[in-house]
């Protein structure tokens, strides 16, 4: 049976504070308005050598009324859930627009939208993780942490988990929307301490749209990967360092999705490809003008905007602006094909309709145009990654996320990871450590040779991509195959900081 929306939630007045909020809105003189009243609640736990550290628990609920006057934002927000606090935020936002008008050199405009009525969405999930009991949680992470401590090479573990129910209500008169997503993202760390310092590696299970039933067997095997990350650590500590130079990368989803996130996801928002976007991590090399002829990668590289996907951390029934939920291309056969829109994009930019990308973290800020799932597509009949391997004579297999690097135009990158495997022969050759691969974004992604299958698919991702000023986080997937790229450049990270 799929999950309700939350009784604290639904119970709420929410129609009565949007009628009166709206209503006040165009009797004082907006020509758009809309409502939204969000209550997002949060827990997190931390132990680190299996005891509990921390636990904490978030609640953040309030409304928000956005208005156009004369062609001028104005936005308000209270923690007051009150007909008669709802009408006086439409009041402010409106007396905002209007001071505003003076500085405003350029008019918003909405792209339009059909009206959908009064409708509801609840992501997918079996098992609301809060109706599990806080102990049993540090029962399960700690069981999990003692199991690896009890290997010699483990010298401590550290264990989190951080999970996330969202409950929205948007209406603009036409659109009335209740919606409800649950998160959540465990890890679990191993840290060997040796006489020349540490290494660590962390379990690859990405952040996902699912329940409690994620940490029990649906959707990730949890205590096969446990089992192994002794074994894998041990080999990382006693591993040489890589000699830099070209390679052939067959680069592992848990690392891939970065690359895209990265590369990809930022670099095709259209707010920040027109400059919207500057000031917090650039705008974009995908202008406009390129939009149909730029060679973005080779021929197999198919990447699609997706707020559809089962159990995507970026999918959704509508945004926060009323737009129902799409997917699109960015991408098509290597060409950069479309982009990421909200409803004033839209209309700036001369295209039909949003894209439904319009997302606010809390109901004190505006929505921003936020990021959906961006996924590179398998090849339908492609191999497994041992497939992928052995099409390769020299060059190192990638395993999971770490730092990363890009310039302000999404343009020039570098990445590292967590493991790395040499490849020889087609064949694997034991790890090497100190490895980041760099390239520009085009380069990189044109010298794409091969995709695995779909059996080498992931939708991984992460809870909080930053965007805006006053900044904002919104969680977002990226599904990929494990893919192969030609004669990319390695660098010894070890010798770079010496430097």
């Amino acid at each position: 049976m799929m999950p309700h929306i939350d009784p604290e939630f639904a119970t709420l007045p929410l129609h009565d504070l949007a009628d009166a909020a709206l209503s006040e809105a165009r009797e004082s003189g907006a020509q758009h308005a809309d409502f939204r009243v969000a209550r997002t609640r949060g827990q997190r736990l931390r132990l680190a050598d299996t005891r509990l550290q921390s636990l904490t628990d978030t609640v953040d609920v309030g409304l928000a009324v956005r208005v156009v006057v004369d062609g001028t934002w104005g936005f308000a927000g209270t923690v007051d859930l009150t007909p008669e606090a709802a009408r006086a935020t439409a009041r402010k936002a409106v007396e905002i627009a209007e001071v505003a008008a003076a500085m405003n050199t350029e008019r918003i405009d909405l792209a339009p939208e059909p009206a959908h009525g009064n409708v509801t969405w609840v992501s997918a999930y079996d098992i609301d993780p809060f109706t599990i009991p806080a102990k049993d949680k540090i029962d399960l992470l700690e069981g999990w942490s003692a199991d690896l401590l009890a290997q010699s090479v483990v010298s401590h573990v550290n264990a989190s988990l951080y999970q996330v129910k969202e409950c929205t209500f948007y209406s603009d008169g036409a659109t009335s929307a209740t919606q409800q997503r649950v998160r959540l993202f465990p890890q679990l760390t191993a840290v060997a301490v040796t006489a020349t310092g540490f290494d660590d590696l962390s379990t690859l299970a990405p952040p996902v749209g699912r329940g409690w039933e994620y940490l029990t067997g649906t959707g990730w095997d949890f205590p096969g990967e446990l089992a192994g990350l002794p074994e894998l650590l041990a080999e990382r500590v006693q591993a040489p360092s890589v000699a830099a130079g070209r390679y052939d990368l067959v680069i592992d989803p848990t690392n891939l999705w970065l690359t895209i996130h990265e590369s990809v996801g930022h670099a095709t928002e259209l707010d920040r490809a027109f400059g919207y976007e500057a000031a917090y991590a650039g705008t974009s090399f995908a202008m406009p003008d390129r939009l149909g002829s730029l060679r973005y990668g080779s021929k197999l590289m198919q990447v699609t905007a997706d707020r559809t996907v089962e159990h995507g951390l970026a999918t959704v029934g509508w945004d926060d602006e009323g737009v129902a939920a799409q997917s699109w291309d960015l991408v098509v056969d290597g060409v950069f094909a479309g982009y990421q829109l909200d409803r004033r994009m839209a209309r700036l930019g001369g295209f039909g309709r949003s894209t439904g990308c319009a997302f606010a973290d809390s109901p004190g800020h505006m929505p921003l145009e936020r990021m959906p799932n961006v996924s590179l597509r398998p090849a339908p009949d492609g191999p497994d990654i041992a497939g992928l391997v052995a099409g390769v004579e020299d060059g190192i297999y990638v395993v999971g996320d770490r730092s990363w690097s890009i310039d302000m135009q999404r343009y020039n990158f570098q990445f590292t990871g967590q493991r790395f495997h040499r490849i020889r022969h087609g064949r694997l050759a034991g790890q090497v450590k100190d490895v980041a691969y760099q390239a520009t974004t085009t380069d990189f992604w044109n010298s794409l040779q091969a995709l695995g299958g779909p059996q080498t698919y992931l939708l991984a991702g992460e809870f909080n991509c930053g965007k805006g000023q006053p900044g904002q986080v919104a969680p977002v997937s990226h599904g990929t195959p494990a893919a192969c790229f030609a004669g990319v450049r390695v660098l010894n990270t070890a010798w770079e900081g010496q430097d």
